[in-house]
């Protein structure tokens, strides 16, 4: 199957160099450009693309609200937003990963990287380093606004195992590091996140690390001897 991708970014030059890294990939291939929000939530209507690399900053409709209207579209369900950043870590990366984003690749990936990337997020994985995966939590504890919001019905629906390996995907944890930690088997421990992924409703492993905060699966961490959660006031 070939994994067809849109590019949606202000510049021309960052546009054609993805494109020629992707191209040259037997299994992937970009079926369109946008230089604008708008145009990208267009493109990825027309083409029935699996993929759409979204840079935040552009002219128009910026990324992050043609982030959200393609995640809150039913009939686009499957298709995976990879936000393209020069930073990892920012207020507009966990803004889009909140908007339902499967992750990001910097704008300097290396060719391999990118394909890889790209592969994954069509299997459903994420696209999170694990700075940024311990980056998106840091960001969570220093939220002004509440964690937690409305109980999604699907997390009275997680079994035992499912809830733990929950948890240990919010703390930053990949399969291989669980499984070790638990002695599961990798094969093991993707089925379990994979199920807990379909109960409440992520799409991917990024979403399920928001959802396990949003429904307070995951308690933030306390600072040791004060009793302050990290990211809070007293800090």
């Amino acid at each position: 199957m070939t994994i067809r991708v849109v590019l949606a970014d202000d510049q021309a030059l960052v546009r054609g160099g993805f494109r020629v890294l992707i191209d040259a990939a037997p299994d992937i291939e970009v079926v369109g450009e946008a230089s604008e929000g708008a145009e990208a939530v267009a493109l990825v209507r027309e083409t029935g693309c699996d993929v759409i690399l979204m840079d935040i900053r552009m002219p128009g409709t910026d990324g992050l609200t043609a982030t959200r209207e393609i995640t809150e579209d039913p009939t686009l369900a499957g298709v995976r937003v990879v936000i393209l950043t020069t930073f990892e870590i920012d207020e507009y990366v966990y803004q889009a990963l909140r908007a339902g984003a499967s992750g990001f690749l910097g704008k300097g990936v290396e060719p391999p990287v990118l394909v890889a990337g790209i592969r994954a997020v069509v299997r459903g994985d994420a696209l999170l380093s694990p700075e940024a995966t311990k980056g998106l939590i840091r960001r969570f504890l220093e939220s002004p606004t509440p964690v937690v919001s409305a109980a999604h019905p699907g997390v009275a629906e997680l079994t035992a195992r499912e809830r733990e390996l929950t948890v240990l995907v919010a703390e930053g944890l990949s399969n291989a590091e669980i499984a070790d930690r638990l002695f599961l088997s990798p094969l093991t421990v993707k089925t379990h996140v994979n199920r807990a992924m379909t109960k409440l409703g992520s799409r991917d492993r990024a979403q399920l690390v928001v959802a396990a905060y949003r429904y307070g699966l995951a308690a933030p961490p306390v600072l040791r001897g004060t009793g302050t959660p990290r990211g809070g006031t007293s800090r």
